[in-house]
């Protein structure tokens, strides 16, 4: 039988993340999954978990958390200043906690999204292949206050690790976004361009898992209609208006905005730790430069 988490009080926007609903778009199915990647598989890492397994994703206000039994965790991400049995605990090291132990989070210190990891993962609801919590295909969109949430049994005589890394802190406070040319960048002038990669955006405040909209204006083009297309999460959207939307984890499969840049992979999980005020560039990257990353990932399978 697995163990029980308890949520005292939920936070503002807490849900369980794996790697994303994959597989499932042709249905017009979202991939979903954790907004910060690298701190969802971080989280794992150093549990010694699968990289893909659930994790618990907190938004700016965390949540508060009874443990009914014994386990380990580790806090990834977002210093959202955590701290057991009111004891203030460090970011990426695993922590032993026992029966009857309080996980709870304090004042925002930088970062926008925290990761809560437990040993064997948690152990919730799985629709589609995934645990990804999404409004319409899991039961909940989000975890709520009196929740008893299951997690992976915990044996004390498992392997437990005691590592610790050190998150390079530009992974938080990263001002550039890495990009590519979207599939409509072509109709953009040189004029176009030049504004588009000088300019400093701001994150406005309607942002969410669905995707962060810019608070400036930047220009309007011609023909600004396409017909409805693929986007995927990081596709950057030009509305008519002037304003740039871009796509994150939960967004649709299909968009009628012209496509003018894409996020590499990165990107999107440096811009899921920024929230509303938080400015930002666009940051070309060279199809020589791409190349080589490409090549490099290659040889490292």
């Amino acid at each position: 039988m697995d163990n029980k988490i308890l949520i005292l009080s939920a936070g503002l926007q807490t849900t369980i993340q794996d790697l994303g609903r994959k597989g499932f778009r042709s249905y017009g199915v979202s991939i979903s999954g954790a907004m910060d990647k690298f701190s969802l598989i971080l989280a794992n890492k150093l549990l010694n978990n699968d990289e893909g397994l659930p994790v618990m994703e907190i938004t700016i206000r965390g949540p508060k958390i009874w443990f009914e039994e014994n386990t380990s965790i580790v806090v990834t991400g977002a210093n959202i200043s955590p701290k057991l049995n009111e004891k203030p605990i460090k970011l990426n090291l695993v922590y032993e906690v026992k029966a009857t132990d309080v996980l709870s989070f304090g004042k925002l210190i930088f970062g926008s999204r925290a990761y809560l990891g437990v040993k064997g993962g948690f152990k919730t609801e799985k629709k589609l292949n995934s645990y990804s919590y999404f409004k319409g295909i899991t039961s909940r969109s989000v975890v709520e206050k009196g929740d008893r949430l299951r997690i992976a049994n915990y044996n004390s005589e498992l392997e437990i690790t005691s590592s610790k890394v050190k998150v390079n802190e530009s992974h938080f406070n990263l001002n550039k976004l890495e990009v590519t040319k979207g599939p409509e960048f072509s109709r953009l002038s040189k004029k176009h361009r030049e504004i588009l990669f000088s300019k400093d955006f701001e994150i406005d405040n309607l942002n969410n898992r669905m995707g962060y909209q810019l608070r400036n204006k930047v220009f309007i083009i011609e023909k600004n209609e396409i017909i409805t297309s693929a986007v995927i999460p990081g596709t950057v959207q030009l509305t008519p208006s002037g304003k740039l939307i871009i796509l994150m984890r939960d967004c649709p499969t299909t968009g009628g905005y012209p496509r003018i840049l894409q996020l590499t992979d990165m990107a999107i999980n440096q811009l899921a730790q920024k929230k509303t005020g938080d400015k930002m560039k666009f940051d070309l990257e060279s199809s020589f430069s791409f190349l080589e990353r490409l090549v490099n990932t290659f040889k490292d399978k």
